[in-house]
């Protein structure tokens, strides 16, 4: 078939890769540059977390994100990221508190052993077993070893994305274009072009087809660490938010927490910078020397009921609202719009 995609971020990539598998010729759309420079998926720490997103999300996010868990191996592969690379980590995640927030830790616990049978696993860390699993964080007293949950590096899967897209003999990619409209296989830009079948993945772009669509503003620090040697992600409970430690190589950390309503992506206010730092020095005092490499900001596509939304009709098919929850979903996201779309297995 001959399909187009209207966007080309974290979503289309993904639709796009698993489209090729199928054999069919693909025209990609997007206002951004390949690179993502503007995207989303490339700010992102791209945690794969379902059961720390219990807590506030349902058991819906869970399944979905089980499933892409087991998508993202192949769609790494496909790119030229293997085992070897590390993109794909899937070691587990640590949530530890400091003592005044001790009881909020428990309750958090507890809340996601009562959502479903497989947070039983989660295991209760003394402080001996913690610097087992993390000798960086023997200080803390506490912690919850959550065995099923990973990362993928977000920064690497959108750089070997590109490449392999652009140089596929059956991809057409428009880059820095304006779409202006998707509707049954017809995508308009700068003109209209017509498709056997068409994808809608523009994120926020899709706001004029979707009117309850809303941005949810995610701020982050890429930070060089040499002092600090954290293997998983980490998360600290904190009074106001969850402060999370992503690890890439090479001693970088990409750290972030707030989540605001707001679709401003102007930089990180003073107030917002001295509480995540502060919070992530709290965690090591090694991020004490640590270089400030990159602060993003971006917005996160989110509907209503913060749930990720699957609309496919004649012709076309709509994803978006992952919310938070990009690469944890977008594999699954994609392989059910394909699904529904073609009425075919993957």
């Amino acid at each position: 078939m001959n399909i187009g995609i209207a966007g080309a971020g974290l979503v289309g990539r993904v639709l796009a890769l698993m489209l090729l598998r199928q054999g069919h010729h693909l025209t990609l759309f997007d206002s951004d540059t390949p690179e993502g420079e503007n995207a989303a998926g490339l700010t992102a720490a791209g945690m794969l977390a379902p059961f720390a997103e219990l807590e506030t999300a349902e058991s819906a996010i869970f399944d979905s994100g089980q499933r892409s868990i087991q998508l993202w191996p192949a769609l790494l592969a496909q790119v030229g990221l293997d085992d070897a690379t590390g993109a794909f980590q899937y070691k587990g995640s640590i949530i530890t508190a400091h003592p005044a927030d001790e009881a909020e830790l428990e309750s958090f616990i507890r809340q996601l052993r009562t959502k479903v049978p497989a947070a039983e696993d989660i295991e209760t860390l003394n402080q001996a077993r913690l610097a087992e699993l993390e000798p960086d964080l023997s200080h803390h007293k506490k912690g919850f070893f959550l065995p099923a949950e990973g990362q993928v590096n977000a920064q690497a899967f959108m750089a070997a994305s590109a490449e392999y897209l652009l140089s596929h003999p059956n991809v057409t990619w428009y880059s820095q274009v304006a779409v202006k409209a998707v509707s049954s296989g017809l995508i308009v830009a700068d003109k209209a072009f017509e498709f056997d079948w068409a994808f809608d993945s523009r994120g926020l772009g899709a706001k004029p087809e979707m009117s309850d669509l809303r941005g949810v503003r995610g701020e982050v620090f890429w930070l060089d660490a040499p002092e600090v040697n954290l293997t998983r992600p980490v998360r600290l409970m904190h009074p106001r938010y969850r402060i999370y430690i992503v690890p890439r190589p090479n001693h970088r950390y990409v750290v972030g927490a707030t989540e605001i309503e707001s679709e401003d992506k102007s930089p990180m206010s003073v107030r917002s910078s001295l509480e995540l730092l502060s919070a992530v020095y709290s965690v090591h005092s090694g991020f004490g020397e640590a270089r400030i490499v990159k602060q993003l900001t971006n917005c996160r596509p989110a509907l209503k009921d913060n749930l990720p939304r699957v609309d496919v009709a004649k012709g076309i098919a709509r994803v978006n609202g992952l919310y938070r929850h990009g690469y944890l979903l977008s594999p699954a996201m994609a392989e059910k719009a394909i699904q529904q779309s073609f009425k075919e297995s993957i």
